[in-house]
């Protein structure tokens, strides 16, 4: 099925690829720079769960509910993180972006923009996606702003949603992006890329 498809997506500054366990070892030095896993308020996972990780989401590409991608930096090869289509629901053409980290000296740049960018390309133009979903922690405000950056709607918060650490329990921002919203989103991105790129 096209929706479960591993595909290489190809951008200026960042290849997202099929996730592999040959990456298990730079994305364990990924995730050391700037101690992801110690962010309480979302799921990232430790240097010696990162194995387990990658087989979890293989796991589901395999059930046909995720499409996982490791996040390389173009020119130099070395990898900043990991992203997936996620929540795949054929039927509906509808899929969430998510379970997305990227390694602390790569946030704040342009690698967010353009992942996001390859990925809803890929998700409205490819896969011809009715809407987008992306969602993330009330705490996790950083994640909230580059969301509402990228043009996407809050549709509500799934209150007392998930258990995280020490039995807290979290809610979750939910948004979307709707087909007919991407045009103008997509100029947007393209706009952010050119002006980090002058």
């Amino acid at each position: 099925m096209q929706w479960i498809e591993p595909v290489t997506l190809v951008g200026q500054n960042v290849i997202l690829k099929p996730l592999d366990e040959s990456h298990h070892l730079e994305l364990i030095e990924a995730v050391q720079d700037g101690e992801l896993w110690k962010l309480w308020y979302t799921f990232i996972p430790t240097p010696e769960r990162m194995l387990a990780e990658i087989q979890r989401r293989l796991d589901s590409q395999q059930n046909g509910q995720m499409l996982p991608f490791t996040v390389f930096e173009r020119h130099s090869g070395k990898i900043l993180g990991m992203t997936s289509f996620m929540n795949i629901d054929v039927a509906h053409r509808r899929l969430e972006i998510g379970s997305t980290w990227y390694r602390q000296s790569a946030q704040r740049s342009a690698v967010n923009t353009e992942s996001k960018k390859l990925l809803l390309s890929h998700a409205f133009e490819v896969l011809n996606c009715i809407a987008v979903e992306l969602r993330t922690s009330s705490f996790n405000f950083k994640s909230r702003a580059a969301i509402e950056r990228l043009g996407a709607k809050l549709d509500g918060i799934l209150r007392s949603h998930q258990v995280v650490k020490d039995d807290i329990l979290r809610d979750t921002y939910v948004y979307s992006i709707l087909r007919s919203e991407w045009p103008a989103i997509r100029q947007n991105l393209e706009f952010k890329l050119q002006l980090s790129s002058s």
